[in-house]
């Protein structure tokens, strides 16, 4: 066992380690970091997820960092793509050699006495190593790496063809000529089956339920056309502040018409399917963004419907046959390959568990302090991105903001930073309000969010901005403090000086 100590410890390299990681050199360059990654390779989920069609479901305009402008002429991108973009921005910011690769952080542990973390690691090695950092920015993403999501469907076994979970693709996986049936109506469904109708002989997407399907052009002709007169940075700020006026416009329409604005989805739908495909296979029950608006990149999903290459089924299963799925309906779907894209299992914090003074905490008892930082733990930030809008908008501005928290700890001569609430009383509610099934099922693992600021979370780009990077650091809820000894230990919060 071994141990090292620097000022910050990134958990993750993938979009948002990354990001975390330039933000500090940039905004805290005295800084001493390391970036610790499980797997062995920069791009988290872009480098993961290697299925057919892999693509994102934001612009990236908005997706891209905001210090570093998206220069491929597709707005809605391809997996391989945005992977070569965090890895151009890891060595274009001399990221790379910070990274320790193969290295699990299964513990995290706060002492109060020293002021300091002491991080559990395991490396692909199966060595145990323990680090040490003043502060944690934990970049994990919201979901388990090593499989994703699959309910028990009877019969499984019976089945004689392939069953995959596009979280575990194989590589090599020939599904030329093939039947294929896609379960699931999320995201990845909705890229997955006009993505393998150039080889299959026909894709199925069997769904229990409809989401909500919109198409968004591939590219953005007004940055394409612009690129021509104005600078890259000038183009790419103008496109950002574009699409994230357009997308909190059109939540909030959504949000406070929804019965107008489901007509007009549907309606667009219609108009893109003609009478080729029934439209109850895409009216959904809920009100949108309920659950997250599925995209389609030109309408591909659309024109395969059109032209037969590609159905849509709604239906529950009964089970598994050996030649394909029975449903409940009696209807039977013939397939050599069944997919099954059912969701991810969401985990916080990559799995590790965390503990003050050796107390094991658990965050979903926790209010998350403007969707930054975690109730009571110190010196530590946790990146959450948008739900209603790219991950990265929100990503960067956690960052920006405990950077600013660094240096006003600096500037203080504090050694720790801790949100407090102080209203027992306030009423909690969980930080996600989606009724997508991957977050239901794992609302008790999240933290919580207050009925009032700074700990209420409005999934609100511009309320963030003036939250996050322009507001005051003094408020009744961010202690600023040094440990004391008291003759009989040492307590959790000295406070510093008045803020100024």
């Amino acid at each position: 066992m071994t141990a090292s100590t620097v000022d910050v410890i990134i958990i993750g390299a993938g979009l948002s380690g990354v990001g975390a990681a330039v933000h500090l050199k940039k905004n805290c360059p005295g800084k001493r970091f390391l970036l610790l990654e499980a797997r062995d390779a920069i791009g988290g989920t872009w480098d993961l997820f290697r299925y057919p069609g892999i693509r994102s479901d934001s612009d990236m305009f908005t997706l891209g960092y905001k210090f570093k402008p998206w220069t491929n002429p597709k707005a809605i991108a391809d997996g391989e793509s945005i992977r070569e973009y965090i890895q151009e921005t890891a060595r274009e910011y001399d990221i790379e050699r910070h990274i320790r690769f193969g290295h699990k952080v299964v513990n995290a542990d706060w002492s109060s006495r020293a002021a300091r973390w002491t991080i559990e690691v395991q490396t692909r090695d199966g060595d145990t190593v323990k680090l040490q950092s003043q502060f944690v920015i934990c970049c994990s993403g919201y979901y388990k790496y090593e499989n994703g999501f699959t309910p028990e469907f009877p019969g499984r076994d019976a089945f004689k063809g392939q069953i995959v979970h596009p979280q575990l693709w194989p590589e090599n996986l020939d599904y030329s000529g093939k039947k294929v049936v896609v379960i699931g109506s999320g995201a990845t469904a909705v890229t997955l089956v006009p993505a393998m109708t150039d080889k299959a002989a026909h894709v199925t997407m069997l769904q229990r339920s409809p989401s909500y399907v919109a198409s968004v052009p591939e590219k953005d002709e007004i940055s394409i056309a612009l690129r021509k007169y104005l600078p890259e940075e000038v183009v790419y700020q103008m496109a950002r502040t574009r699409n994230v006026l357009f997308g909190m416009g059109f939540y909030n329409l959504t949000r406070s018409y929804p019965e107008k604005m489901r007509d007009f989805l549907l309606g667009q739908v219609e108009k893109r399917v003609g009478d080729k495909v029934d439209m109850k296979h895409f009216t959904p029950t809920y009100k949108p963004w309920d659950q997250r608006l599925c995209a389609v990149p030109n309408g591909d999903l659309f024109k395969r419907l059109r032209e037969g290459k590609a159905s849509v089924v709604t239906d529950t299963i009964e089970r598994f046959t050996e030649t394909g799925i029975r449903l409940s309906s009696g209807q039977e779907l013939d397939a050599d390959i069944i997919i099954t894209a059912t969701g991810l299992q969401v985990q916080l914090l990559g799995g590790m568990t965390a503990s003050l003074d050796g107390q094991r905490v658990d965050p979903a008892k926790k209010l998350y302090y403007k969707g930054a930082m975690v109730e009571d733990i110190p010196n530590f930030a946790m990146v959450f991105g948008y739900t209603n809008s790219s991950w990265t908008l929100k990503a960067d501005l956690i960052c920006e903001y405990f950077c600013r928290v660094i240096n006003e700890m600096d500037r203080l001569g504090a050694s720790q930073c801790t949100p407090r609430n102080h209203d027992r009383a306030m009423e909690r509610e969980p930080f996600l309000d989606l009724s997508s099934g991957y977050v239901q099922r794992a609302i008790s693992q999240l933290p919580q969010q207050g009925k009032r600021k700074p700990w209420r979370l409005y999934q609100n780009y511009f309320q963030d901005t003036a939250a996050l990077r322009y507001s005051s650091l003094k408020d009744d809820v961010l202690v600023f403090s040094n440990p004391v000894t008291h003759g009989y230990g040492y307590g959790v919060d000295a406070t510093v000086g008045a803020l100024s």
